[in-house]
């Protein structure tokens, strides 16, 4: 069995959500006369809701029983899609009591009055509201299944994008060189017990950073990793007593490209076998 292809299964949905358009706005449109004209004339809407519904329920089958499901947000696809299921499965049941409110003619049981030209008349003012209230209904069901089958299409094409962002992490940029003196604070919060500080001076507040080996880290350059994304202070302690300072898994990262490759080792002199001047002298 071969894979499903995510990106010809979005399309699917958004070919679905134009027959979904194109259904309602015959719904809307349809012109019809109570009794055997009207059945003639909602019954085939009544089957194509069906078929579309049928489709639904297979494209609905095939996400939930592939690896899509694995993908992040494919759960919210799901749902949505499970819930058009039964949008349509209400158009069909609204066009069905359209049909059901349709006043059909016929002959009545032998004894039993025949209806005239003014029973039908009435019967007809009676139908005719009721009917068009069914039709309503299910033209605003048709609309929110064309619009969800649009949204989960967008919603596969999303999370196939985000999934295939985060597979490829070498098309991500490693942003701007660090500065040497970023790089110096780094290497010395790296040793832990760096900590964010606010002390009273002249009656203002004056943030400073504290390192472990008293390396001097300005509030500049603080700022400037913060803003990077390379460290982070916790925020949940005063500032009075010291916030702790970590660095991030991309401030690692960034560290460790800071470092020199390791220098090749040197290649050690041949040992002479020959004699020496010494050796040669006392022959």
């Amino acid at each position: 069995m071969s894979p499903l292809n995510l990106t010809e299964q979005a399309q699917e949905l958004r070919n679905l959500a134009h027959e979904f358009e194109a259904l309602r706005d015959r719904v809307r449109g349809v012109s019809y006369t109570p009794g055997t004209d009207a059945l003639r004339q909602i019954g085939p809407l009544l089957l194509a809701t069906q078929d579309l519904t049928a489709t639904l329920l297979v494209r609905l089958g095939a996400l939930a029983n592939s690896p899509y499901t694995r993908t992040p947000g494919s759960h919210a696809s799901l749902e949505c899609l499970s819930s058009l299921v039964l949008a349509s499965t209400q158009t069909g049941n609204n066009l069905a009591h359209a049909l059901h409110a349709n006043p059909l003619e016929g002959a009545p049981f032998p004894g039993y009055r025949a209806d005239n030209a003014s029973d039908r008349v009435a019967r007809h003012a009676t139908a005719i509201p009721r009917m068009t209230g069914h039709l309503n209904d299910a033209a605003h069901q048709l609309d929110l299944s064309a619009t969800g089958c649009r949204y989960v299409a967008t919603g596969i094409t999303s999370d196939l994008a985000d999934t295939h962002d985060q597979a490829t992490p070498e098309r991500q940029t490693a942003g701007p060189a660090l500065s040497p003196a970023q790089s110096d604070a780094l290497k010395a919060l790296s040793a832990g017990e760096g900590k964010l500080y606010e002390s009273p001076r002249r009656g203002l507040g004056v943030t400073r950073v504290v390192t472990r080996d008293g390396t001097r880290v300005s509030i500049a350059t603080f700022r400037a990793l913060v803003k990077r994304r390379l460290v982070t202070a916790d925020t949940s302690t005063s500032l009075w007593h010291g916030q702790k300072i970590t660095i991030t898994g991309d401030g690692q990262r960034a560290l460790a490209q800071q470092r020199p490759a390791a220098a090749p080792a040197a290649v050690a002199a041949p040992v002479s076998t020959a004699p020496s001047l010494a050796q040669k002298a006392r022959r």
